[in-house]
């Protein structure tokens, strides 16, 4: 009985050390966002999750409280020292995150990033949208509901939000050359991640500049805050925003007219899109020119950057608004 009962005990040893093995050969992959608790980076977490339980991937979403670039990195931090194989990031600040993110690297941590072409510190960067088509296509959109005339501003995520601020670039540039007719006011404002931040803003610029006729938010919170001052001045079919915004959020807003429309990616296949890539980095497999990833099709990376850009723009506007929402978008 005896030797029985220590077989039995080298048996469940032995199971137990396979189970070890198995949660150690899990790779794990922790992804900070700008910020927690807004339907964008809810729909994002989601397709983490999903696909996390799909692949065997220990995938988790980190939120900051707030758009702050040393939340980001206090929570970069926390991934490093707990050792994950895999850290995902879409920066609020590439420059600021560029220490922390060599510090991952240094330790083995492969780095995936999204909304953050210009970090260095990298393995891969993937992006759903070109900055140039992301930005004229915004822009000719606003400039054919205002007659390609008229004064209109531009809303940005913050002002060290480096992808926001190249697409606005890109509108900018866009309209001087395709519309002399348009004039922007001031240069650009850091409020597009805040609702109640870009309401104020708007309120204040209509009321110090009675031709302004149009906003231009990139920054998810942005065209929402705009659009509900707009509804409050009474100003729907006079006044134009337009951007990017999760469509369930702003879809009363887009049917009453108060936001003309916009483009944006899958923020859930952006999360899915993480994952794929994390795993991929987690078990040595090369990205290579030609092939084929899930969500963002056949890829062309630019070895010397390390960017995969795409283009996968889907139109919001009433037509589609319900559609998207109803997806939990």
């Amino acid at each position: 009985m005896k030797k029985f009962s220590t077989v039995l005990a080298g048996a469940a040893l032995a199971v137990a050390f396979a189970f070890g093995a198995q949660a150690q050969d899990k790779p794990t992959m922790g992804i900070v966002v700008k910020i927690g608790g807004i339907p964008w980076f809810n729909a994002m977490e989601t397709g983490i999750k999903e696909t996390g339980a799909q692949l065997g991937v220990d995938a988790t979403m980190i939120g900051p409280t707030s758009a702050d670039p040393a939340l980001q990195v206090r929570a970069i931090e926390d991934l490093i020292a707990k050792g994950v194989d895999v850290i995902g990031v879409v920066p609020n600040d590439e420059a600021a995150l560029e220490p922390v993110l060599a510090k991952a690297r240094a330790a083995g941590i492969k780095v995936v990033s999204h909304e953050g072409p210009g970090i260095q510190n990298k393995d891969w960067d993937f992006e759903l949208a070109s900055v140039k088509g992301f930005g004229e296509t915004h822009a000719e959109l606003l400039a054919q509901a205002m007659g390609g005339k008229g004064e209109y501003a531009v809303f940005v995520g913050s002002l060290t939000v480096p992808l926001h601020n190249a697409w606005a670039d890109a509108a900018i540039a866009y309209l001087k050359d395709k519309y002399p007719g348009m004039a922007l006011i001031g240069e650009r404002y850091g409020v597009a991640e805040s609702v109640d931040d870009s309401r104020k803003t708007t309120l204040d610029l209509m009321a110090a500049h009675p031709n302004l006729k149009g906003i231009l938010a990139f920054g998810s919170q942005g065209p929402i805050g705009a659009g509900r001052a707009i509804e409050e001045r009474r100003m729907i079919g006079k006044f134009f925003v337009l951007g990017p915004f999760s469509p369930g959020q702003g879809r009363k807003l887009v049917k009453s007219g108060a936001i003309l429309g916009g483009f944006m990616w899958n923020p859930a296949e952006a999360g899915r899109v993480f994952v794929r890539i994390g795993k991929m980095l987690a078990e040595g497999t090369p990205i290579t020119d030609g092939m084929t990833i899930e969500g963002l099709g056949e890829v062309h990376p630019d070895m010397a950057t390390h960017n995969i850009i795409t283009d996968n723009l889907i139109p919001i506007n009433k037509d589609t608004v319900d559609e998207l929402a109803d997806l939990g978008l």
